[in-house]
């Protein structure tokens, strides 16, 4: 125990791994602020489906060589999302094959790209990164981590400041526009949230895992808490702690980053399942 301590501590020297943590931590409360909203409202596949949109526009990006492709890609996912929650709204396409095309669609688009345009000698190993999120969280720049701070402060501000909105809107749209809440505005901006925290999780977990993010901290804190208020400070404590946990137990072990964190959540998950489970009896 004593030598995995200053194992531990001697890492911490290192700016990486701060520079993982904080981000980390930020894009796990993030995504689990907004994720009880998408479960709540069934838009929790949503979250794959932007991935693969984000992923798409990397490719576009590095084709074009662009040195900073967080605007390219932040715009492509925002207008994809606003696109695939107006689709799951009346349409002749049902949003969840909506979905389904756009996710399968920009997946093969985007690795295509990468196939035929790449510089890189290694074009497995950039896809499995951006996939998977192996090592981009170990690799964060001052810059970056600078940005996701800020984008995730606005994120919180916005859900803090209408939180009763968004509360409104989640559980009773008929009712919400009976009050006079612009219904359309508040799904735009949903989705405009969770398009950036699709694309700062994108370093931390890769493009397939981000909806693990969004999804089982909500579900877990589902299965012990009732209301609204007390299933998002669950989740948000959940995901932050096993985010910190995936971390740190991947600097340690030498295992993949996001998949260590999702396979934490889905141990927790059960755990809460069980205790819940346990109340109710």
């Amino acid at each position: 125990m004593g030598m995995l301590l200053d194992k531990m501590i001697l890492y911490f020297h290192y700016p990486f791994v701060r520079y993982a943590l904080i981000v980390g931590v930020l894009i796990a409360f993030c995504s689990s602020l907004l994720g009880v909203t998408l479960v709540l409202k069934r838009f929790s596949f949503i979250g794959d489906g932007l991935s693969h949109v984000a992923f798409g526009a990397m490719a576009v990006a590095a084709v074009f060589q662009m040195t900073n492709e967080m605007p390219l890609v932040l715009c492509i996912t925002v207008a994809c999302a606003v696109l695939l929650l107006r689709t799951g709204q009346g349409s002749r396409i049902r949003g969840d094959a909506a979905i389904a095309m756009v996710s399968v669609g920009a997946l093969a688009v985007g690795y295509l790209l990468m196939n035929v345009f790449s510089s890189s000698a290694n074009v497995s190993g950039d896809v499995c990164t951006t996939l998977f999120g192996s090592t981009s969280i170990l690799t964060l720049t001052l810059t970056e981590v600078w940005l996701s701070m800020i984008l995730s402060l606005c994120i919180v501000i916005v859900f803090v400041f209408l939180y009763h909105k968004i509360f409104a809107v989640t559980f009773d749209e008929s009712f919400a526009k009976a009050t006079g809440i612009k219904v359309e505005l508040y799904h735009f901006l949903i989705a405009v949230l969770i398009a950036v925290v699709i694309v700062l999780a994108m370093n931390l977990v890769g493009s397939l895992l981000i909806s693990a993010l969004v999804v089982f901290p909500a579900l877990s804190a589902m299965r012990v808490c009732r209301s609204f208020f007390s299933v998002t400070i669950c989740a948000s404590v959940v995901s932050v702690v096993c985010a910190i946990a995936g971390i740190l137990v991947s600097i340690l072990a030498g295992t993949p980053v996001g998949a260590t964190i999702v396979a934490i959540q889905i141990i927790v998950f059960f755990l809460f399942y069980g205790i819940g489970s346990i109340w109710k009896g």
